[in-house]
Protein backbone atom coordinates (compact mmCIF):
# COMPACT_ATOMS: atom_id res chain seq x y z
CA UNK A 1 0.00 0.00 0.00
CA UNK A 2 1.35 3.75 -0.48
CA UNK A 3 2.25 5.32 2.81
CA UNK A 4 3.82 8.81 3.76
CA UNK A 5 6.46 7.98 6.22
CA UNK A 6 8.92 9.79 8.17
CA UNK A 7 12.43 8.90 6.39
CA UNK A 8 14.34 10.82 9.32
CA UNK A 9 12.72 13.85 12.38
CA UNK A 10 12.90 17.04 10.76
CA UNK A 11 11.18 19.59 8.54
CA UNK A 12 8.15 18.91 6.45
CA UNK A 13 10.72 17.78 3.79
CA UNK A 14 11.30 14.57 5.58
CA UNK A 15 7.64 13.17 4.62
CA UNK A 16 7.87 10.93 2.09
CA UNK A 17 5.22 8.98 0.02
CA UNK A 18 6.63 5.29 -0.51
CA UNK A 19 5.21 1.74 -0.69
CA UNK A 20 5.32 -0.49 2.37
CA UNK A 21 3.34 -3.92 3.69
CA UNK A 22 -0.38 -3.63 3.76
CA UNK A 23 -1.31 -4.58 7.66
CA UNK A 24 -3.64 -7.48 8.72
CA UNK A 25 -6.18 -7.39 11.14
CA UNK A 26 -5.40 -9.24 14.24
CA UNK A 27 -8.05 -10.59 16.95
CA UNK A 28 -10.59 -8.03 17.45
CA UNK A 29 -9.32 -5.78 15.30
CA UNK A 30 -10.46 -4.03 11.84
CA UNK A 31 -8.37 -3.18 8.37
CA UNK A 32 -10.11 0.34 7.48
CA UNK A 33 -9.38 1.33 3.85
CA UNK A 34 -8.49 4.86 4.31
CA UNK A 35 -10.52 7.42 2.25
CA UNK A 36 -9.32 10.35 4.33
CA UNK A 37 -6.71 11.28 7.22
CA UNK A 38 -6.99 14.74 8.99
CA UNK A 39 -4.17 16.67 10.11
CA UNK A 40 -3.42 18.02 13.50
CA UNK A 41 -0.55 19.69 15.01
CA UNK A 42 0.40 16.55 17.09
CA UNK A 43 1.79 15.34 13.67
CA UNK A 44 4.22 18.07 12.72
CA UNK A 45 5.39 18.33 16.49
CA UNK A 46 5.96 14.26 16.41
CA UNK A 47 7.93 14.39 13.05
CA UNK A 48 10.25 17.26 14.10
CA UNK A 49 11.75 15.43 17.05
CA UNK A 50 10.14 11.75 17.21
CA UNK A 51 8.91 12.49 20.26
CA UNK A 52 5.84 12.38 22.45
CA UNK A 53 4.78 9.08 20.85
CA UNK A 54 5.60 5.59 20.50
CA UNK A 55 6.62 4.76 17.07
CA UNK A 56 6.55 1.26 14.77
CA UNK A 57 10.01 0.08 12.81
CA UNK A 58 8.62 2.26 9.83
CA UNK A 59 6.98 5.73 10.99
CA UNK A 60 4.21 6.47 9.43
CA UNK A 61 2.02 9.89 11.00
CA UNK A 62 -1.45 10.72 12.01
CA UNK A 63 -4.72 9.85 14.06
CA UNK A 64 -7.53 11.40 12.55
CA UNK A 65 -9.26 8.06 9.91
CA UNK A 66 -12.62 8.02 7.93
CA UNK A 67 -12.61 5.25 5.53
CA UNK A 68 -14.11 1.86 4.68
CA UNK A 69 -14.00 -1.64 7.05
CA UNK A 70 -12.03 -3.78 4.60
CA UNK A 71 -12.43 -6.52 6.26
CA UNK A 72 -12.37 -7.79 10.26
CA UNK A 73 -10.18 -10.18 12.80
CA UNK A 74 -11.45 -12.21 15.15
CA UNK A 75 -14.05 -11.80 17.68
CA UNK A 76 -15.18 -8.76 15.96
CA UNK A 77 -19.02 -8.08 16.26
CA UNK A 78 -19.66 -4.16 16.19
CA UNK A 79 -18.56 -3.75 11.80
CA UNK A 80 -18.57 -6.00 8.83
CA UNK A 81 -16.87 -5.25 5.29
CA UNK A 82 -17.99 -2.19 3.89
CA UNK A 83 -19.16 -0.30 6.93
CA UNK A 84 -18.35 3.40 6.66
CA UNK A 85 -16.56 4.19 10.37
CA UNK A 86 -14.22 7.21 11.48
CA UNK A 87 -11.97 7.33 14.43
CA UNK A 88 -8.85 8.14 16.02
CA UNK A 89 -6.99 4.72 16.82
CA UNK A 90 -4.16 4.05 19.13
CA UNK A 91 -3.33 7.65 20.04
CA UNK A 92 -0.49 8.15 21.76
CA UNK A 93 1.26 5.31 20.20
CA UNK A 94 1.41 4.76 16.23
CA UNK A 95 -1.78 4.43 14.01
CA UNK A 96 -0.39 5.48 10.26
CA UNK A 97 -3.36 7.40 9.38
CA UNK A 98 -1.45 8.54 6.28
CA UNK A 99 -1.18 5.41 4.63
CA UNK A 100 -4.24 3.86 2.76
CA UNK A 101 -4.88 1.62 4.99
CA UNK A 102 -4.77 0.69 9.16
CA UNK A 103 -5.68 -1.31 11.76
CA UNK A 104 -6.88 -0.89 14.96
CA UNK A 105 -9.19 -2.35 17.70
CA UNK A 106 -13.05 -1.74 16.29
CA UNK A 107 -13.70 0.16 19.69
CA UNK A 108 -11.39 3.13 18.58
CA UNK A 109 -14.01 3.56 15.49
CA UNK A 110 -17.76 4.50 15.32
CA UNK A 111 -19.72 4.67 12.17
CA UNK A 112 -19.25 7.98 10.40
CA UNK A 113 -22.09 10.11 10.23
CA UNK A 114 -24.16 10.09 7.34
CA UNK A 115 -24.39 13.92 7.33
CA UNK A 116 -20.56 14.06 6.68
CA UNK A 117 -18.82 12.84 3.85
CA UNK A 118 -15.49 10.83 4.46
CA UNK A 119 -13.21 14.24 4.58
CA UNK A 120 -15.48 16.36 6.93
CA UNK A 121 -15.69 13.46 9.21
CA UNK A 122 -11.60 13.10 8.92
CA UNK A 123 -11.46 16.20 10.14
CA UNK A 124 -13.55 15.58 12.99
CA UNK A 125 -11.94 13.01 15.67
CA UNK A 126 -8.29 13.94 17.30
CA UNK A 127 -9.31 17.87 17.87
CA UNK A 128 -13.48 17.06 18.55
CA UNK A 129 -12.48 14.40 21.47
CA UNK A 130 -10.00 16.73 22.28
CA UNK A 131 -12.77 19.19 22.66
CA UNK A 132 -15.33 17.25 24.52
CA UNK A 133 -12.65 15.68 26.93
CA UNK A 134 -12.26 18.98 28.05
CA UNK A 135 -15.22 20.45 28.04
CA UNK A 136 -17.88 17.89 28.88
CA UNK A 137 -15.88 14.75 30.59
CA UNK A 138 -13.34 16.96 32.85
CA UNK A 139 -15.48 20.50 33.01
CA UNK A 140 -18.80 19.64 33.14
CA UNK A 141 -19.63 22.32 31.03
CA UNK A 142 -23.43 23.35 31.93
CA UNK A 143 -26.25 25.36 30.31
CA UNK A 144 -25.87 29.32 31.66
CA UNK A 145 -21.82 28.54 32.06
CA UNK A 146 -19.86 30.91 30.76
CA UNK A 147 -16.74 29.44 28.20
CA UNK A 148 -13.64 30.78 26.99
CA UNK A 149 -11.84 29.17 24.07
CA UNK A 150 -8.57 30.68 23.21
CA UNK A 151 -8.08 30.06 19.73
CA UNK A 152 -11.32 29.55 18.72
CA UNK A 153 -11.10 29.62 14.69
CA UNK A 154 -8.27 26.32 15.03
CA UNK A 155 -8.94 22.71 14.39
CA UNK A 156 -9.66 22.10 17.81
CA UNK A 157 -11.51 25.57 19.22
CA UNK A 158 -13.79 26.25 16.59
CA UNK A 159 -15.38 22.59 17.72
CA UNK A 160 -14.86 23.44 21.40
CA UNK A 161 -17.19 26.09 20.76
CA UNK A 162 -20.09 24.31 18.55
CA UNK A 163 -19.81 21.63 21.65
CA UNK A 164 -19.86 24.35 24.46
CA UNK A 165 -22.82 25.91 22.53
CA UNK A 166 -24.37 22.58 22.21
CA UNK A 167 -24.17 22.35 26.23
CA UNK A 168 -26.00 25.55 26.64
CA UNK A 169 -23.28 27.75 27.19
CA UNK A 170 -22.51 30.96 26.86
CA UNK A 171 -19.66 30.87 24.72
CA UNK A 172 -16.44 33.67 24.54
CA UNK A 173 -14.07 33.41 21.70
CA UNK A 174 -10.32 34.99 20.89
CA UNK A 175 -9.04 35.21 17.34
CA UNK A 176 -8.86 37.36 15.23
CA UNK A 177 -11.39 40.05 13.82
CA UNK A 178 -11.31 38.41 10.05
CA UNK A 179 -12.43 35.29 11.87
CA UNK A 180 -15.82 36.23 13.70
CA UNK A 181 -18.28 36.25 10.86
CA UNK A 182 -17.54 32.40 10.67
CA UNK A 183 -16.92 31.87 14.67
CA UNK A 184 -20.79 33.98 15.35
CA UNK A 185 -22.28 31.00 12.68
CA UNK A 186 -20.83 28.47 14.52
CA UNK A 187 -22.66 30.42 17.71
CA UNK A 188 -19.71 32.07 19.07
CA UNK A 189 -22.07 34.99 21.81
CA UNK A 190 -18.85 36.77 22.08
CA UNK A 191 -15.64 37.47 20.36
CA UNK A 192 -12.25 39.06 21.11
CA UNK A 193 -9.63 40.31 18.34
CA UNK A 194 -6.39 39.03 20.78
CA UNK A 195 -4.15 41.89 18.11
CA UNK A 196 -6.21 44.81 19.25
CA UNK A 197 -7.62 43.86 23.35
CA UNK A 198 -6.26 41.94 25.93
CA UNK A 199 -8.60 39.05 26.57
CA UNK A 200 -7.42 39.79 30.40
CA UNK A 201 -8.63 43.20 30.80
CA UNK A 202 -12.10 42.91 28.88
CA UNK A 203 -13.53 39.31 30.45
CA UNK A 204 -14.65 38.32 33.84
CA UNK A 205 -16.64 35.89 35.98
CA UNK A 206 -15.92 32.69 32.94
CA UNK A 207 -16.64 29.74 34.65
CA UNK A 208 -14.22 26.99 31.82
CA UNK A 209 -11.68 28.32 30.06
CA UNK A 210 -10.06 26.18 27.39
CA UNK A 211 -6.54 26.76 26.30
CA UNK A 212 -5.36 25.60 23.40
CA UNK A 213 -1.95 28.20 22.92
CA UNK A 214 -0.01 27.55 26.38
CA UNK A 215 2.50 29.70 28.07
CA UNK A 216 1.54 33.36 28.60
CA UNK A 217 -2.21 32.38 27.69
CA UNK A 218 -2.77 30.12 30.29
CA UNK A 219 -1.29 31.86 33.27
CA UNK A 220 -3.47 35.19 32.43
CA UNK A 221 -6.41 32.84 31.91
CA UNK A 222 -6.34 32.34 36.07
CA UNK A 223 -7.17 35.67 36.12
CA UNK A 224 -10.51 35.61 34.14
CA UNK A 225 -11.62 32.90 35.46
CA UNK A 226 -14.29 33.58 38.66
CA UNK A 227 -13.59 31.41 42.02
CA UNK A 228 -14.08 27.53 42.04
CA UNK A 229 -13.68 28.15 37.62
CA UNK A 230 -11.72 25.41 35.81
CA UNK A 231 -9.07 25.80 33.21
CA UNK A 232 -8.44 23.07 31.10
CA UNK A 233 -5.01 23.26 29.03
CA UNK A 234 -4.13 21.10 26.61
CA UNK A 235 -0.74 22.82 25.81
CA UNK A 236 0.83 22.34 29.37
CA UNK A 237 0.48 24.52 33.12
CA UNK A 238 4.34 24.74 33.99
CA UNK A 239 4.57 27.41 36.91
CA UNK A 240 0.38 27.58 36.59
CA UNK A 241 -0.65 28.58 40.63
CA UNK A 242 -4.06 27.62 40.31
CA UNK A 243 -4.43 26.58 44.28
CA UNK A 244 -3.52 30.80 44.66
CA UNK A 245 -5.67 31.81 42.12
CA UNK A 246 -8.63 29.88 44.03
CA UNK A 247 -9.35 27.90 40.69
CA UNK A 248 -8.94 24.30 39.25
CA UNK A 249 -6.75 23.26 36.49
CA UNK A 250 -6.28 20.75 34.23
CA UNK A 251 -3.92 19.23 31.80
CA UNK A 252 -5.33 17.67 29.51
CA UNK A 253 -3.88 14.75 26.59
CA UNK A 254 -6.59 13.29 24.44
CA UNK A 255 -7.16 9.59 24.29
CA UNK A 256 -9.19 7.14 22.26
CA UNK A 257 -12.80 7.18 22.98
CA UNK A 258 -16.14 5.15 21.75
CA UNK A 259 -18.24 7.11 23.43
CA UNK A 260 -16.91 10.23 23.48
CA UNK A 261 -16.64 9.56 19.09
CA UNK A 262 -20.63 8.16 19.48
CA UNK A 263 -21.63 11.46 21.12
CA UNK A 264 -19.80 13.83 18.70
CA UNK A 265 -21.31 11.75 15.74
CA UNK A 266 -24.86 12.32 17.27
CA UNK A 267 -24.28 16.34 16.99
CA UNK A 268 -22.90 15.92 13.23
CA UNK A 269 -26.41 14.28 12.85
CA UNK A 270 -27.83 16.79 14.49
CA UNK A 271 -26.45 19.39 12.39
CA UNK A 272 -24.87 21.15 15.80
CA UNK A 273 -21.12 19.64 14.74
CA UNK A 274 -19.95 21.15 11.57
CA UNK A 275 -16.04 21.04 11.16
CA UNK A 276 -14.52 23.69 8.65
CA UNK A 277 -12.35 22.34 6.34
CA UNK A 278 -9.40 24.68 5.44
CA UNK A 279 -7.20 23.05 2.82
CA UNK A 280 -7.58 19.65 1.22
CA UNK A 281 -4.38 17.68 0.12
CA UNK A 282 -3.75 14.62 -1.85
CA UNK A 283 -1.98 12.10 0.32
CA UNK A 284 1.03 12.39 -2.02
CA UNK A 285 1.41 16.49 -0.87
CA UNK A 286 1.45 15.59 3.14
CA UNK A 287 4.59 17.98 3.69
CA UNK A 288 2.69 20.57 2.07
CA UNK A 289 -0.12 20.52 4.42
CA UNK A 290 2.46 20.33 7.12
CA UNK A 291 4.03 23.52 5.68
CA UNK A 292 1.09 25.08 5.60
CA UNK A 293 -0.06 23.55 9.83
CA UNK A 294 3.01 25.66 11.22
CA UNK A 295 2.31 28.93 9.72
CA UNK A 296 -0.94 28.37 11.92
CA UNK A 297 -3.11 30.69 9.93
CA UNK A 298 -5.48 28.24 9.29
CA UNK A 299 -9.30 28.44 9.68
CA UNK A 300 -10.25 25.14 11.26
CA UNK A 301 -8.59 21.98 9.97
CA UNK A 302 -6.43 20.27 7.05
CA UNK A 303 -7.18 16.73 5.70
CA UNK A 304 -5.68 14.91 3.45
CA UNK A 305 -7.43 12.94 0.76
CA UNK A 306 -6.11 9.20 0.28
CA UNK A 307 -6.78 7.43 -2.72
CA UNK A 308 -8.05 4.17 -2.52
CA UNK A 309 -5.68 1.63 -3.59
CA UNK A 310 -7.92 0.18 -6.14
CA UNK A 311 -8.23 3.50 -7.40
CA UNK A 312 -4.74 4.08 -7.57
CA UNK A 313 -2.92 5.08 -10.59
CA UNK A 314 -0.95 1.93 -12.66
CA UNK A 315 2.28 2.77 -14.48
Amino acid sequence: MRAVVVSQWGGPEVLTETTIDRPEPGPTEVLVRVHAAGVNPVDWKTRASGALIEWDAVPVPGWDVSGTVEAVGMGVTLFAPGDEVFGMPHFPKQAGAYAEYVTAPSRHFVRKPAALDHVAAAALPLAALTAWQALVDTADVRPGQRVLVHAAAGGVGHLAVQIAKARGAYVIGTASAAKHDVLRELGADELIDYRSADFAEVVRDVDVVLDTIGGDYGRRSLEVLRPGGHLVTIAGAEGFDAEAAGVRLSVLLVEPDRQGLIALAALAEEGALRPLIDTVFPLAEAAKAHELGELGRTTGKIVLSVVPAESAPTA
